[in-house]
């Protein structure tokens, strides 16, 4: 179990990057090649951590993460990690990771089951959806069956927004869409499940103003401010990041194409309150999660 006194933030949007239940498919070293290209990250496709990697690098810098795979199988080609794994993995280190899963939500009714026992069984607080990435509208009525279980057993929604560096430069970008991370999209969700806490991951550049005009009127919704450095953060997303929705808002890194180390340094430069700095970096996370009131 986490304990809030001990870490000095809550990163929200960290990635299980190497699983260990199955060997890599062909095409996912370039694919990791091309991501770390966007990023300037020069480690390339090595920069893939396992999650006990992660859990050791967090627990030095003490801070808990929010970890998960994403199951984009059936549109990339590539294998899913098993949830279960990922879970197991962040039961042994329960002290600095947060386990959350990720099923695409063409599995329809399979898929709810697998939420409910993920839950139940494992102890996951919430589950990742990539529309890019999985080939869907978030408000698709296909998706509702899986809403449904994850409302139902108390856990959390968080969805990709925005264009981040997911299959950029890439031939075709991947054949991935960014038409489904349009964040107005969400605004249906949330409206059909208002008890279902709602993640906007990123800042959802193109479509910021949108986002944040979803995050303001729906009350179950919040933004985590992962996959960009602040540097780049636009002035109205710091504006209502100050002040209507300073209580919404979450640090994320987007680890490990961008590190906490370097988010946090440049969220540092950044006018932010130093009254919401706290906020921002663990308090908002922590009662979303359940760890404060």
């Amino acid at each position: 179990m986490i304990n809030i006194d001990d870490i000095i933030a809550i990163d929200f949007h960290t990635h299980a990057e190497e699983p260990c239940t199955c060997d890599r498919d062909d095409g996912y070293y370039q694919f990791q090649e091309d991501f770390a290209k966007y990023f300037k990250n020069p480690a390339g496709h090595n920069m893939m951590p396992t999650v006990q990697d992660t859990a050791s690098y967090y627990r030095e810098k003490k801070i808990a993460a929010v970890i998960f795979p994403v199951d984009a199988e059936r549109e990339t080609g590539f294998k899913r990690y098993e949830n279960e794994e990922v879970a197991a993995i962040c039961a042994e280190n329960s002290d600095i990771l947060i386990p959350f899963a990720s099923i695409d939500p063409a599995k329809g009714r399979l898929g709810a089951r697998e939420a409910r026992r993920l839950v139940r069984e494992f102890g996951v607080k919430g589950f990742k959806f990539h529309p890019t990435m999985q080939g869907f509208y978030p408000n698709d009525r296909s998706a509702y069956v899986l809403y449904e279980a994850i409302a139902e057993e108390g856990a959390i929604a968080l969805f990709h927004t925005g264009q981040t560096g997911v299959g950029a430069g890439a031939h075709g970008g991947m054949n991935m869409r960014l038409k489904y991370s349009n964040p107005m999209y969400l605004d249906d969700v949330a409206a059909d499940f208002p008890d279902m806490p709602i993640v906007a991951a990123h800042p959802a550049f193109p479509w910021i103003e949108e986002q944040l005009s979803v995050a303001t009127h729906k009350p179950n919704v919040y933004i985590d401010m992962s996959g960009w450095s602040p540097k780049y953060f636009q002035p109205i997303f710091i504006q209502y990041a100050n002040s209507i929705l300073k209580h919404k808002m979450l640090f994320g890194s987007d680890w490990p194409v961008i590190t906490p180390d370097r988010w946090i340094s440049d969220f540092e430069k950044i006018k932010i309150k130093d009254e919401v700095r706290p906020l921002i970096l663990k308090e908002n996370a922590a009662k979303l999660l359940g760890y404060m009131k």
